[in-house]
């Protein structure tokens, strides 16, 4: 239990661990206030049994009482709101920090692990602890408070009671601790099954048009349902592993306060209490099953709390490719490689390559599927860091750059494009949120997309769905060329960058890219051979090297994997029914 607490204040940035700190000392005056309640009783209680009531003695147990109650209810609601703001800033905090730790891994990392499990993180646990996991935290603190204040007090009255409860105690933390093992060995499943559940229903979404058009709705309705039941199971079976250990603390818990009561009364029939003594350990006692009744219960969701933990540290502990370096411009946009290495894993992609794209000229890559096209653009780019050789942009390893001023240098326009949730004109300005209106018209023009984009309902400020679903495939194409446009960084890399393009407008956005890239570097990743033959030189790829390079009237005077790329796109060009 202590190591969970340890954990979990740890986790929490130190402005919330005050608020946390804080709220935990307000549960200590609010234990102590708690207690009046048996002052303002063995007031009364004195007053009876010495036939003494007045209405002083009845006033006197009143104010104690009344300062009793505001007192601990008016502490109470401060604590409350403390643990409040701590719990949901504390989320907000690792929402944000998991982030920008992840804008500084490598990509690979998103390759290994399903969006599903990290949404999981950023949605379902954090939100379990924000509104579940900080309030188990509070009332499991609370509790254990409120029977130390109460506990003390036992000594104070009869230190054979006291020796008692502390003896009543140890077993109950016993029981305490078995429940946590138990908790440990089903909280996981629970845990990663929560994971998978999202993980199934984003997958679900993201593929109904091919679930549908390929008759498997009720195949992966019942691979659906089959996630959601083994959820339900783990949750089921998590509650129904604890409840017995529940039962027990609370057995304990109960027969601690039947034990103070048989003891006050064995002394008092003893003659070693007095009957004043006796009566308010009676009392007392209902309020120790109180306190460890509120700690007991909750305390088995502990292992829940750290579970939230660990899987948030497990993001944020992946180690960040190195993002500090040199704030400055590179002295001119040339990017070479020199005998670079890359494997995915196991899996060698790229091996002893080496190549120099010059300032201000277009290099084409092509080659076969599997090749390594995709992998070069982001190794050149630093998505991912090589494993040998290295990689300089202007002369100077890209490592040696800050992420952040390297990023500048770069525009991208991806094959597969991803919009936002958010207005047409946002979307275009998104490298350059500042840019006034006129200029993201002028970069819409551009990339020949301002018709389509005055025909919407509510024109450039039309909100579009996530990842553009409510676009074309080309119409998304041009958004994203529109967005490269705005950013206007020296270098381009294009992946397929017309892929989505319909015929009639291809040759528009041809020439928009031309008079776009014009005095820049370009990278570009292409099948089409209009978007091929003009580059200054082309890269063949076959196996992770470079197998043929050259310009297009070089290439096609050779035998090779170039001139029979070039003979096929022709053949199906002119191909006809």
């Amino acid at each position: 239990m202590y190591q969970t607490f340890k954990r979990f204040f740890a986790f929490c940035s130190q402005t919330n661990q005050r608020k946390f700190y804080r709220s935990i000392g307000m549960g200590v005056f609010s234990a102590l206030f708690g207690a009046l309640k048996i002052s303002a009783i063995g007031v009364m209680l004195q007053a009876l049994l010495e036939g003494t009531v007045t209405t002083g003695t009845i006033w006197t147990s009143f104010g104690i009482m009344l300062v009793s109650v505001l007192g601990a209810s008016i502490i109470n609601y401060r604590a409350t709101m403390l643990q409040t703001e701590a719990g949901y800033g504390t989320a907000a905090d690792k929402r944000m920090e998991i982030a920008e730790h992840m804008r500084y891994l490598p990509m690979g990392y998103f390759n290994e692990h399903s969006l599903g499990r990290i949404t999981s993180v950023t949605t379902n646990t954090m939100e379990n602890l924000a509104d579940v996991g900080t309030r188990v935290v509070m009332l499991v603190t609370g509790g254990v408070f409120l029977t130390g204040v109460v506990t003390v007090l036992m000594f104070l009255f009869d230190w054979r009671i006291g020796c008692l409860i502390v003896c009543g105690l140890l077993l109950y933390f016993l029981a305490n601790t078995r429940m946590q093992k138990a908790a440990q060995s089903c909280s996981e499943q629970k845990v990663q099954t929560d994971a998978l559940v999202v993980e199934k229903v984003l997958e679900f979404i993201k593929g109904i048009a091919e679930v549908k058009s390929y008759h498997l709705v009720g195949k992966y309705n019942q691979k659906l349902e089959s996630i959601i039941d083994e959820n339900a199971d783990a949750n089921s079976n998590l509650e129904l592993r604890l409840v017995p250990y529940m039962t027990v603390q609370n057995f304990i818990a109960k027969m601690i306060g039947v034990g103070m009561v048989v003891a006050a009364l064995v002394f008092y029939t003893g003659h070693t209490m007095s009957l004043f003594h006796c009566i308010m350990l009676m009392i007392c006692s209902f309020l120790i099953m109180e306190g460890l009744e509120k700690a007991g219960t909750y305390s088995a969701l502990l292992r829940i709390v750290d579970l939230c933990v660990r899987q948030a540290n497990d993001i944020l502990n992946v180690p960040m490719m190195k993002i500090d370096g040199a704030e400055e411009k590179p002295t001119s946009y040339e990017l070479k490689a020199e005998a670079i290495t890359f494997a995915y894993g196991e899996k060698e992609i790229i091996r002893d390559l080496s190549v120099t794209i010059p300032q201000n000229t277009t290099t084409a890559i092509v080659g076969p599927s599997g090749s390594g096209k995709t992998t070069l653009c982001h190794l050149l780019s630093r998505f991912w860091d090589v494993d040998q050789g290295r990689v300089t942009l202007g002369g100077r390893d890209i490592r040696e750059y800050s992420m952040d001023a390297l990023m500048q240098n770069f525009s991208f326009v991806f094959q597969n494009v991803y919009l936002f949730r958010d207005t047409i004109a946002n979307n275009i300005r998104f490298g350059r949120p500042e840019a006034p209106m006129e200029e993201v018209i002028a970069a819409a023009k551009k990339a020949r997309c301002h018709d389509f984009i005055q025909g919407l309902p509510q024109g450039y400020d039309t909100v579009i769905g996530e990842q553009g679903g409510s676009l074309s495939g080309g119409e998304r194409q041009r958004i994203s060329i529109a967005r490269a446009m705005m950013k206007d960084a020296p270098i381009i890399v294009l992946d397929e960058a017309t892929a989505n393009v319909d015929p009639e407008n291809e040759q528009e956005l041809l020439d928009a890219i031309e008079a776009l890239t014009r005095k820049k570097t370009i990278l570009m990743i292409a099948h089409r051979l209009k978007t091929v033959q003009n580059a200054d030189q082309i890269l063949v790829l076959d196996q992770g090297q470079i197998v043929q390079r050259g310009t297009h009237e070089t290439l096609m005077s050779e035998e090779g994997i170039y001139r029979r790329f070039v003979k096929q796109r022709e053949l199906a060009v002119n191909w006809k029914l």
